[in-house]
């Protein structure tokens, strides 16, 4: 976390046992989410002698980023014998863990949606060929060398690249870098494209090197 978790006792005594539970479901809630900005815990005895319901109210209260406030709070109200102080904070625990899940894989899913909408279509020249490994690299026009496989390329179109084949591809973030993806031919080497006295994809300065 950001900032210490803060604890509050009220109208009870803390014990080790209590403590050490609460600093045990402190740390699944840093493995559930482990960009808490706070939290804060007020653990309090509400009735000496209840008739109905418990005499303990445990509720939490924590903010994640980027500005998001998550409440949970635990005080069972009809039951015939009172549950255990233990008992009333795991029950708030485990409300508030389904909660911060509930938010990460939003986030995540937001993060993923986020990506796929930055990735953008660009033009490259094949500048690297491991045939008999089944990968190469590209050079995009702004000079970033680019890893792609074989399965990448369009038609099963690998065996026909050379050094110099122009391409479109997307470029994504893969888990070792960046790739390309969706790999098409677009120009051969000394290509033209009708009169043009010029090849259609113009490389970059240096692409050769």
């Amino acid at each position: 976390m950001k900032v210490p978790p803060e604890i509050t006792y009220r109208n009870l005594e803390k014990t080790d046992a209590i403590d050490a539970l609460v600093h045990e479901k402190i740390a699944k809630l840093e493995q559930v989410c482990n960009y808490i900005s706070s939290c804060h815990i007020a653990i309090e005895k509400i009735h000496d002698r209840p008739r109905a319901g418990s005499p303990y109210r445990v509720r939490i209260d924590m903010t994640v980023p980027p500005g998001h406030e998550l409440v949970a709070e635990s005080n069972p109200p009809d039951v015939n014998q009172y549950p255990p102080l233990e008992s009333v904070i795991r029950d708030a625990f485990n409300a508030v863990v389904r909660q911060l899940k509930k938010l990460s894989e939003q986030q995540h899913e937001y993060d993923r949606a986020k990506v796929q909408d930055n990735t953008q279509q660009t033009t490259a020249l094949v500048t690297k060929l491991f045939p008999e490994e089944g990968y190469g690299f590209v050079r995009t026009l702004d000079g970033q060398e680019i890893y792609f496989h074989r399965n990448s390329v369009l038609h099963d179109d690998f065996e026909r690249l050379e050094i110099g084949t122009g391409v479109s591809c997307f470029v994504e973030l893969g888990e070792e870098g960046p790739q390309a993806s969706t790999v098409k031919i677009v120009d051969k080497p000394g290509a033209r494209a009708g009169k043009v006295e010029q090849n259609i994809i113009e490389p970059p300065l240096g692409w050769n090197e």
